[in-house]
Formats: C-alpha cells, sequence, structure tokens
C-alpha cells in the first residue's frame, strides 16, 4: 500500500527463473503451521543461542491471532509492563513468511526487554530507538537464508549456485533496500510539517514529492489536498516517530556481521546462519542487558567495534547483486537515476509474448519492464549508500 517494501513484486523483476523460492509461505502451510507454531518457532531461534525464553506470562497473555468478534488494531507491537514479568506481543498473524519475519521482529523487542530487565526504570529501554528495531530483524537475517529455511523444511533444497543466490538478494533487496529510503522520508515529511517547512496548504503534494524524489513512485490516481494520504500509515495517525527504522535498516547489518564472525562463519555475508551460536548470543545479550545505562555509541562499540553507524557491512551483503545490476544497467543502456519532482510510471506499454510487459523505447524497440525495475533497484542502492 506505502511501497514501503517492494516484496510483492519478485515475481517482476526475478533474476533467473527455475530456481527454488526464496519463500517459506507454502511451506508454512504445507507443514501445518498455526500462528503458536510460528512463535515457538522464533523462541527456539533465540534460546538455541543462549538467550532468554519467553516467560509463561507471555505464551499465556499474547494475542496470536485477531479475535473473533471484536475490533482491534492489527498493527503488530511488543509491549513490556515493567513488573519483570508481563511481557506481550499483540499482532493478527497470518501464515506467511512475511509474518514469520515479523514474529522475529516483535519477539525481539520482547528480547531486549528481558536483557535489560534489572536495569533501573529509567534505563530500560533501547540505546537508541533503532537498536530496539533492529535485534529482532538481524536475527531474521540468519533465519531467512536459503540453508536455513531448508533446515526447516520450509523450502526444497536451494541450488548452490550463482543465479540462486542473485535471486535470494534480489528477494531480500525488495525488502531491506526498497524500505530504506522509505523510511527516511517518513519523519523528513513529518518534520518539515512541525517546523512549518510544509504548509499546512499542501501537506500532500509535500508527501508525493518526498515519494518520487526518494522511492521513484508516483500515484496510481490524481490526488490534491482533498486527499491526505499520509495518514494511512499508521505511525503518522498515531504520531509514532519513524526514524528509528531507518536507522534500524542500516545497523542490523552490522549487528548481523559481527554475530557472523563471534559464531566463525567466513563465507559470504548474505549466506551466514549463526543459529546455535552461543558465542554470537553472549555477545547479543552483553549489549542488549545495558539498557539505555550508556550512550548509544559506547553499546555499538561494545558489540562490533565501532562507534558510528555504518552501511559497509550493508554493501557487503548487497555486493553481488549490485554488480549484477549494473552489468544489467549497461547491457540494456540504462542510465541511473530518476527527474527528482517530475516522474511518472510510463504509459506506452505493449503486450508482448507470454502475457509479458514491456515499455516502446522512442526507436520502436520495447524494454522488458524489469528492466526498468532492476534500474530504480541500482539507484535505491546507491541512496542507502550514499
Amino acid at each position: 500500500m506505502w511501497a514501503q517494501d517492494w516484496t510483492a513484486i519478485y515475481d517482476l523483476v526475478e533474476p533467473y527463473s527455475g530456481k527454488v523460492r526464496p519463500d517459506a509461505t507454502p511451506g508454512l502451510e504445507k507443514l501445518g503451521y498455526d500462528a503458536k507454531d510460528m512463535f515457538h518457532e522464533a523462541d527456539d531461534f533465540f534460546t538455541g543461542m543462549g538467550l532468554i525464553p519467553m516467560p509463561q506470562e507471555f505464551w499465556n497473555d499474547t494475542m496470536y491471532v485477531k479475535p473473533e468478534g471484536k475490533e482491534v488494531v492489527c498493527h503488530a507491537s511488543a509491549w513490556d509492563f515493567y513488573n519483570k514479568q508481563d511481557f506481550r506481543i499483540k499482532m493478527c498473524t497470518t501464515i506467511t513468511q512475511r509474518d514469520f519475519v515479523t514474529i522475529h521482529h516483535e519477539m525481539g523487542h520482547i528480547q531486549y526487554y528481558l536483557q535489560y530487565q534489572e536495569q533501573p526504570v529509567t534505563f530500560r529501554e533501547g540505546a537508541n530507538p533503532g537498536f530496539h528495531e533492529a535485534v529482532g530483524d538481524t536475527l531474521a537475517l540468519s533465519v531467512g537464508t536459503l540453508d536455513h529455511l531448508y533446515k526447516l523444511g520450509l523450502i526444497e533444497k536451494p541450488d548452490n549456485d550463482e543465479e540462486s543466490d542473485i535471486n535470494y538478494l534480489m528477494s531480500m533487496a525488495l525488502d531491506k533496500l526498497a524500505f530504506i529510503p522509505f523510511g527516511y522520508l517518513m519523519d523528513k515529511w513529518r518534520w518539515d510539517v512541525f517546523s512549518g517547512e510544509v504548509s499546512e496548504k499542501n501537506w500532500n503534494q509535500a508527501w508525493w514529492s518526498y515519494r518520487t524524489r526518494y522511492q521513484g513512485v508516483a500515484p496510481p490516481l490524481d490526488r490534491s489536498e482533498e486527499d491526505f494520504d499520509p495518514a494511512s500509515k499508521f505511525h503518522i495517525s498515531n504520531n509514532v516517530p519513524y526514524i528509528r527504522y531507518f536507522v534500524s535498516y542500516i545497523v542490523q547489518f552490522q549487528f548481523y556481521e559481527t554475530l557472523c564472525s563471534e559464531a566463525g562463519y567466513t563465507g559470504d555475508l548474505y549466506k551466514c546462519d549463526f543459529n546455535g551460536s552461543i558465542a554470537a548470543g553472549q555477545k547479543l545479550g552483553d549489549m542488549l542487558s545495558l539498557g539505555s545505562s550508556k550512550i548509544w555509541e559506547d553499546a555499538m562499540e561494545q558489540l562490533t567495534g565501532q562507534r558510528k553507524m555504518d552501511s559497509s557491512s550493508l554493501v557487503r551483503y548487497f555486493q553481488p547483486l549490485l554488480t549484477f545490476l549494473e552489468n544489467e544497467n549497461t547491457k540494456n543502456g540504462d542510465i541511473v537515476g530518476w527527474p527528482e519532482y517530475s516522474w511518472q510510471p510510463p504509459t506506452d506499454t505493449v503486450v508482448g509474448d507470454g502475457g509479458k510487459v514491456h515499455v516502446q523505447r522512442n526507436g520502436g524497440s520495447a524494454i522488458s519492464h524489469i528492466s526498468y525495475l532492476m534500474l530504480i533497484m541500482c539507484c535505491l542502492f546507491w541512496l542507502c549508500i550514499f
């Protein structure tokens, strides 16, 4: 709905067909998982690293699915009732890979709560809000590897070749890279509204201006100030700061690379699965237990040896995909970038063989929409770096 991730268009941009799909949804359905099974699988991953198991109160009081006959806010969230006993997740779980990852994300919040519960109340929060968002996602990077999903029986045995790796990295990029400009523009819009830089008379115009400039997307229908599209996003309607998610999508790769190193892993970063590494769990738990008793730079240094946010881990993770995209764009003669405020999706499309949609070039030749999407993905990649 907000194009904050592009995973729904994987079918359109899959680089190589005929490979094992990096999607656990069919496997979850085939094995008969229910919501609680997915939660227990996530808990097993945490405890397998020597981290704190979810307490019994968590299992008793968590809302796993939407209650029948009751209206609830289905936006997934984790709760700490500050009594060292009552921790809960509220979620309307569906049996999909997306929610399997979301469960790890929310359980990451609970793990943070459990780790710093002995701190004074003043320090019972993350070193910074982005750290809180990054914890579960860091573990989900390991959970989502093809080898780990295969080990759980959720996908077929993956092909151990370069084409499968590029497909996997594309699926991850549609989630991780596509999000970063969205995570940035959300609070840029909020801050510009609060500061008065964006007038109340053109809130919606500014919203779509940022969406086009930073994401390269445009509305499917004409919009005006009679619409208020930003309010469709939970965090804007509920005044929840969003820059924490932007931060988390950078630092989670720093955390991930550190835990992979601690687990003794030495291969391609995107294939690292530190499942079962007590050493990695100890390293992470020690940092989480600090809460906010130390400034975030100190907490970052304790875990990673670095004192700054740094996108180099993210770049190392996606480097094979970046090389692939650069080669594809060179082959197609495409130029990276788009007009910041005037870009519109092409309308001169034609349906080719096999039902695939193509865009007509000026000279009459057709370019696959896949090439356009790969071009935009390459642009997003460089936005993430710089």
